[in-house]
């Protein structure tokens, strides 16, 4: 049984996108309050790391529109356009670019509708919908991105930016003007400049009301637009894109927008003096989720694993029920397919909140055990695995978040025997967020204050398990979350306390590393010769 069981643990396919709609809808696993939250009708951004499960949740919301009889339109932004990397050339003017990314994507949504109304041609009257599409088609035809531009570009990829935006309106017509400057200096041979013209000039007006129109004609539906992988789109382009959006739909009593965005890697607006374009989150958008924050767990080991038992049991079971073994309930398919429950505790462990990372780990664990149940040993082996094919090289990528994390590993594990730290709120750190991006340290709690430091507010993130994988057993092992100053002396604590004073030790001091690298630089610097 346990060889058949890591057989179907092989077939597992690590993203949502690449499996089925049944299968998808079999597997979800809801957190919380979270598919409450999702399916209100209020314009949403969803926010979360690469494999925290936005996908698989926008998958099971259209499931769910779809048997309510609502129309869902769900638009990758992977795949907009003929050639997608056309939108990320800076040897192309930003007005062809942004231009492109506008028409290609309203385009999408356009076929959508499109598709459903011939999808069911007994509820939709395709000689009413019909004509209104057409004017669509040629309304979105008509978007166009001009202006005055000036891009400088370099050989390895150093560019400085030059921005002129205006703001005109009329009843039918807008264009956007603004002024804002951004420079990278770098050594450099090849320099190409581009001069071009930019204005945003959609007839918002004339979009707005056919989408009123359409919404009419749909009676009792409603249109959800559902944006997926908002982060592949530029970042510069991004508060284009955000204001067709919520200029044209976002105030159509029956359209609902939700987009799946990554924090830190998002740029919905751009202000304009006492104007701004895009979309103002809090005001434009009523309300965000953060599947990160609903991966935590509150530090609730029960939770936890009651998630990512349910999580693995739904999606191994799928595979096993289409090859004639079904297991009734997720403790018995534990049992067959871990050799203690600890097992699949180290393997939630491991996973640091991200459903990915559980499924990868699984996968390798699961090959490492071939024909015998997983264990704990087996967990840890495809831990470190994982983490070292994966996640260490997108650290080896940026040399300044390497040698963070290297210093980060030194203080927090090597002078504490914790995994976890402190960071001030108000810490704004790129190599920080590029480590919290790419899943290498874990936002496990935020806005905690400290009672002997009034004002200052803290958020806990935990060191990933395969940074320390190989130092369990060892006397280096950390012992616990922080190293906790008690009345009876100092002890280790897996659940963060409500009072931060004991465990103040563990506030981490950007400021120090940064003194630390420019060191370095300088250090490097000596070595070879150069000043």
């Amino acid at each position: 049984m346990a060889s058949n069981i890591n057989q179907a643990i092989f077939k597992l396919v690590k993203r949502a996108e690449k499996q089925d709609t049944k299968y998808l809808i079999e597997t979800f696993v809801d957190v919380g309050p979270l598919f409450t939250l999702l399916q209100n009708r209020d314009h949403q951004i969803i926010y979360g790391r690469r494999g925290t499960g936005k996908t698989h949740a926008l998958s099971y919301l259209i499931n769910h529109l779809q048997s309510e009889g609502h129309i869902p339109a769900y638009v990758d932004m992977r795949n907009i356009g003929s050639n997608g990397g056309i939108y990320s050339d800076l040897n192309l003017p930003i007005t062809e670019r942004a231009t492109r990314l506008l028409i290609d994507t309203y385009s999408v949504v356009h076929d959508q509708i499109l598709d459903y109304v011939l999808s069911n041609d007994e509820s939709c009257d395709l000689s009413r919908f019909g004509p209104l599409l057409d004017e669509l088609a040629r309304s979105i035809s008509e978007i166009e991105v001009v202006g005055q531009i000036e891009i400088e570009k370099t050989d390895n990829d150093s560019k400085s930016e030059k921005n002129e935006l205006g703001l005109n309106a009329s009843l039918k017509d807008v264009s956007f003007r603004s002024k804002s400057e951004n420079s990278k200096s770098h050594v450099s041979i090849n320099r190409s400049k581009t001069v071009g013209n930019t204005r945003h000039r959609v007839h918002f007006t004339t979009v707005n009301n056919i989408f009123s129109r359409l919404r009419t004609l749909m009676g009792d539906k409603e249109l959800w637009i559902l944006i997926d992988e908002w982060a592949e789109v530029p970042l510069d382009l991004q508060p284009f894109l955000a204001d067709l959006f919520r200029r044209t739909l976002f105030s159509i009593r029956g359209i609902t927008i939700k987009i799946a965005a990554i924090e830190k890697r998002t740029n919905f607006k751009i202000t304009v003096e006492s104007n701004y374009i895009g979309i103002e989150t809090g005001a434009d958008i009523s309300s965000s989720l953060n599947l990160d924050e609903f991966m935590v767990f509150d530090n609730d080991p029960k939770k936890s694993r009651d998630f990512y038992q349910q999580l693995i049991y739904k999606h191994v079971n799928q595979l096993l029920t289409e090859e004639g073994t079904n297991f009734p309930n997720k403790e018995t398919f534990a049992n067959a397919a871990f050799t203690q429950i600890l097992a699949l505790e180290e393997l939630v462990r491991a996973s640091e909140g991200v459903p990915r990372d559980a499924i990868n780990i699984l996968i390798h664990s699961a090959i490492k055990a071939d024909n015998d149940k997983i264990s704990i040993p087996h967990i840890r082996i495809a831990a470190k695995n994982w983490y070292t094919t994966d996640k260490e090289k997108a650290v080896s990528a940026r040399p300044k978040a390497k040698f963070l994390l290297r210093w980060i590993i030194d203080e927090v594990i090597g002078k504490l025997n914790s995994r976890a730290f402190l960071l001030s709120t108000e810490t704004d750190d790129e190599s920080i967020e590029y480590l919290f991006d790419n899943r290498i340290i874990h936002l496990i709690k935020q806005g905690i204050s400290a009672k002997d430091l009034p004002g200052e507010r803290f958020n806990v993130f935990a060191i990933d398990y395969g940074t320390y994988v190989q130092l369990i057993n060892t006397t280096n092992e950390p012992k616990g979350l922080f190293q906790a100053e008690t009345e009876s002396g100092e002890e280790f604590v897996d659940v963060p306390l409500n009072d931060y004073r004991s465990i103040r030790r563990s506030i981490l001091n950007v400021e120090e590393f940064e003194k630390n690298y420019a060191q370095q630089g300088i250090a490097a610097m000596g070595a070879d010769g150069s000043n």
